[in-house]
Protein backbone atom coordinates (compact mmCIF):
# COMPACT_ATOMS: atom_id res chain seq x y z
CA UNK A 1 0.00 0.00 0.00
CA UNK A 2 2.43 2.53 0.90
CA UNK A 3 4.91 1.50 -2.04
CA UNK A 4 1.54 1.97 -4.18
CA UNK A 5 1.19 5.54 -2.60
CA UNK A 6 4.78 6.81 -3.70
CA UNK A 7 4.15 5.54 -6.76
CA UNK A 8 0.91 7.25 -7.73
CA UNK A 9 2.62 10.24 -5.71
CA UNK A 10 5.60 10.22 -6.97
CA UNK A 11 3.83 10.63 -11.43
CA UNK A 12 2.25 13.44 -9.89
CA UNK A 13 5.29 15.22 -8.98
CA UNK A 14 6.58 14.55 -12.26
CA UNK A 15 3.50 15.61 -13.96
CA UNK A 16 4.52 18.95 -12.65
CA UNK A 17 6.70 21.86 -14.52
CA UNK A 18 9.63 23.77 -13.11
CA UNK A 19 7.61 27.04 -13.10
CA UNK A 20 4.50 25.37 -11.28
CA UNK A 21 6.94 23.99 -9.19
CA UNK A 22 8.08 27.47 -8.12
CA UNK A 23 5.15 29.22 -7.69
CA UNK A 24 3.93 26.42 -5.41
CA UNK A 25 7.29 26.56 -3.51
CA UNK A 26 7.14 30.04 -2.80
CA UNK A 27 3.58 29.61 -1.52
CA UNK A 28 4.21 26.47 1.32
CA UNK A 29 7.37 28.57 2.32
CA UNK A 30 5.61 31.65 3.27
CA UNK A 31 3.16 29.63 4.63
CA UNK A 32 5.91 28.35 6.68
CA UNK A 33 7.56 31.82 7.67
CA UNK A 34 4.19 32.99 9.02
CA UNK A 35 3.31 30.29 10.94
CA UNK A 36 3.13 31.05 14.48
CA UNK A 37 4.99 27.80 15.70
CA UNK A 38 7.99 29.60 13.64
CA UNK A 39 7.54 32.63 14.44
CA UNK A 40 8.03 31.90 18.12
CA UNK A 41 10.74 29.06 17.88
CA UNK A 42 14.48 30.47 18.27
CA UNK A 43 15.64 27.08 17.08
CA UNK A 44 13.45 25.74 14.14
CA UNK A 45 14.84 22.61 11.92
CA UNK A 46 14.39 22.93 8.31
CA UNK A 47 15.41 20.59 5.66
CA UNK A 48 17.56 21.56 2.51
CA UNK A 49 15.32 20.15 -0.22
CA UNK A 50 15.39 17.76 -3.19
CA UNK A 51 14.15 18.41 -6.68
CA UNK A 52 10.48 17.20 -5.96
CA UNK A 53 10.05 18.53 -3.02
CA UNK A 54 8.50 22.26 -2.00
CA UNK A 55 12.08 24.64 -2.35
CA UNK A 56 13.13 24.97 0.68
CA UNK A 57 16.61 27.40 -0.20
CA UNK A 58 15.08 30.51 0.01
CA UNK A 59 13.25 29.84 3.26
CA UNK A 60 16.81 28.58 4.90
CA UNK A 61 18.08 32.29 4.25
CA UNK A 62 15.19 34.19 5.19
CA UNK A 63 14.32 32.24 8.79
CA UNK A 64 18.45 32.07 9.78
CA UNK A 65 17.62 35.95 9.91
CA UNK A 66 16.71 36.21 13.91
CA UNK A 67 15.97 32.75 13.95
CA UNK A 68 18.95 29.36 14.77
CA UNK A 69 17.92 27.61 11.73
CA UNK A 70 19.47 23.47 11.92
CA UNK A 71 19.62 21.12 8.75
CA UNK A 72 19.55 17.15 8.76
CA UNK A 73 23.07 15.56 8.35
CA UNK A 74 22.67 11.72 7.74
CA UNK A 75 24.97 9.66 9.33
CA UNK A 76 24.56 5.39 8.39
CA UNK A 77 21.22 5.02 9.69
CA UNK A 78 20.66 8.10 11.96
CA UNK A 79 20.10 11.87 11.29
CA UNK A 80 20.99 14.80 13.23
CA UNK A 81 20.34 18.57 12.76
CA UNK A 82 23.71 20.84 12.85
CA UNK A 83 23.21 24.31 12.46
CA UNK A 84 22.84 26.30 9.33
CA UNK A 85 25.78 28.55 8.25
CA UNK A 86 25.68 30.41 4.72
CA UNK A 87 28.81 29.03 2.47
CA UNK A 88 29.77 26.40 4.81
CA UNK A 89 27.36 23.57 3.13
CA UNK A 90 28.56 20.23 1.27
CA UNK A 91 26.21 17.72 -0.43
CA UNK A 92 25.66 14.61 1.64
CA UNK A 93 24.02 11.54 1.72
CA UNK A 94 21.48 11.00 -0.67
CA UNK A 95 22.98 14.43 -3.00
CA UNK A 96 21.47 16.67 0.07
CA UNK A 97 23.00 19.95 0.48
CA UNK A 98 24.08 19.87 4.63
CA UNK A 99 25.95 21.97 6.81
CA UNK A 100 29.57 20.66 6.21
CA UNK A 101 30.56 21.60 10.22
CA UNK A 102 29.60 22.39 13.59
CA UNK A 103 28.27 20.36 16.67
CA UNK A 104 24.82 18.60 16.51
CA UNK A 105 22.01 20.47 18.37
CA UNK A 106 19.92 18.28 21.03
CA UNK A 107 16.55 17.00 20.19
CA UNK A 108 15.12 18.99 23.31
CA UNK A 109 16.29 22.81 21.52
CA UNK A 110 14.30 22.79 18.11
CA UNK A 111 11.18 23.98 18.82
CA UNK A 112 9.59 23.77 15.72
CA UNK A 113 10.63 21.24 12.97
CA UNK A 114 9.63 21.54 9.17
CA UNK A 115 9.22 17.63 7.62
CA UNK A 116 9.30 16.67 4.34
CA UNK A 117 7.31 13.81 2.67
CA UNK A 118 6.10 12.08 -0.58
CA UNK A 119 2.74 12.27 1.10
CA UNK A 120 0.43 13.35 4.05
CA UNK A 121 -2.53 13.41 4.74
CA UNK A 122 -4.80 16.19 6.14
CA UNK A 123 -5.27 14.66 9.36
CA UNK A 124 -1.11 14.70 9.78
CA UNK A 125 -0.21 11.41 8.29
CA UNK A 126 3.11 11.55 6.67
CA UNK A 127 4.58 9.08 4.43
CA UNK A 128 8.48 9.36 4.06
CA UNK A 129 10.80 8.01 1.42
CA UNK A 130 10.94 4.69 3.85
CA UNK A 131 14.19 4.72 5.15
CA UNK A 132 12.73 6.18 8.50
CA UNK A 133 15.15 9.03 9.21
CA UNK A 134 12.44 11.62 10.57
CA UNK A 135 10.44 8.95 12.42
CA UNK A 136 13.61 7.81 14.14
CA UNK A 137 14.52 11.57 14.85
CA UNK A 138 11.18 12.62 15.93
CA UNK A 139 11.32 9.40 18.47
CA UNK A 140 14.21 10.36 20.50
CA UNK A 141 13.95 11.22 24.50
CA UNK A 142 13.33 15.02 24.90
CA UNK A 143 12.36 16.01 21.22
CA UNK A 144 9.16 18.04 21.79
CA UNK A 145 9.12 20.54 18.63
CA UNK A 146 5.79 21.38 16.80
CA UNK A 147 5.90 18.99 13.63
CA UNK A 148 4.48 20.91 10.33
CA UNK A 149 4.34 18.75 7.19
CA UNK A 150 5.04 20.77 4.37
CA UNK A 151 3.97 19.27 0.60
CA UNK A 152 2.36 20.45 -2.45
CA UNK A 153 -1.63 19.88 -2.99
CA UNK A 154 -1.28 17.12 -5.38
CA UNK A 155 0.96 15.20 -2.76
CA UNK A 156 -2.09 15.21 -0.53
CA UNK A 157 -3.84 11.24 -0.33
CA UNK A 158 -6.88 10.72 1.64
CA UNK A 159 -5.20 8.08 3.51
CA UNK A 160 -1.72 6.45 4.85
CA UNK A 161 -1.62 3.27 6.45
CA UNK A 162 0.01 4.21 9.69
CA UNK A 163 2.38 2.18 11.60
CA UNK A 164 3.43 2.09 15.62
CA UNK A 165 6.57 3.74 15.04
CA UNK A 166 5.09 6.70 12.26
CA UNK A 167 4.81 10.04 14.06
CA UNK A 168 1.75 12.16 13.09
CA UNK A 169 2.15 15.96 11.98
CA UNK A 170 0.90 19.02 14.22
CA UNK A 171 -0.57 20.56 10.99
CA UNK A 172 0.52 20.07 7.21
CA UNK A 173 0.77 23.29 5.05
CA UNK A 174 0.42 23.14 1.21
CA UNK A 175 -0.12 25.54 -1.59
CA UNK A 176 -3.50 26.54 -2.70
Amino acid sequence: MKKDIRHIVRGRLRALNAEEKASMSAEVCALVAAHDAVKKARVVALFASLDDEPDTHALIETLSVGHTVVLPVVHGDTMQFYPFVPNDMRVGAYGISEPAGGCPVAPSQIEAVVVPGVAFTLEGARLGRGKGFYDKYMSQKGFKAYKIGVCFRCQLVDAIPCEEHDIMMDTVLYNN
